[in-house]
């Protein structure tokens, strides 16, 4: 096996030079229909009107489970725990100021109904289309994935 050049494998990410590096969380919220949670993203934020899953910054001192039990609950009023996160892929996208590195869990169990706290608008949404739906870039090769997983 030979190692492989960027000419051999074009279009990765830039180096990460002076960005920062951001860890995000996010969740795959899927109800007993198999549809899955997607926000709208808020007027007056980054991105406002696309669509993303829900979960937010890791905080310093979190794991990406720890996070996501928190911004589930101050983002949509519900409770889960960590055993209930299974990891099943993750994101790595430069944006201009920043490179976010975002691991994507699904979560099948919680108590309460998601509400929109933050602003943002819900819909559940079936798997299959969820391409409709405009999402931030890091979000994008997310969509396949789970449409192929659920």
């Amino acid at each position: 096996m030979s190692g492989a050049s960027d000419a051999e494998c074009p279009g990765g990410p830039p180096p990460l030079a002076d960005r920062l590096l951001v860890l995000v969380a996010a969740v795959a919220l899927v109800d007993r229909d198999g549809r899955v949670l997607i926000a709208q993203r808020p007027p007056g934020k980054s991105m406002a009107g696309l669509w993303e899953f829900p979960g937010g910054k890791v905080d310093p001192g979190e794991t990406p489970e720890q996070a996501l039990v928190r911004e589930l609950h101050e983002e949509l009023g519900i409770e889960t725990a960590s055993g209930c996160l299974a990891p099943i892929a993750f994101a790595s996208h430069a944006y201009e100021k920043f490179h976010l590195l975002m691991p994507l869990f699904a979560c099948r169990q919680w108590q309460g109904t998601p509400r929109p706290r933050e602003g943002q608008v819900l819909k559940w949404v079936a798997p299959v289309e969820l391409a409709r739906y405009p999402m931030p870039p890091a979000d994008l090769p997310l969509v396949g994935l789970l449409r192929d997983l659920l």
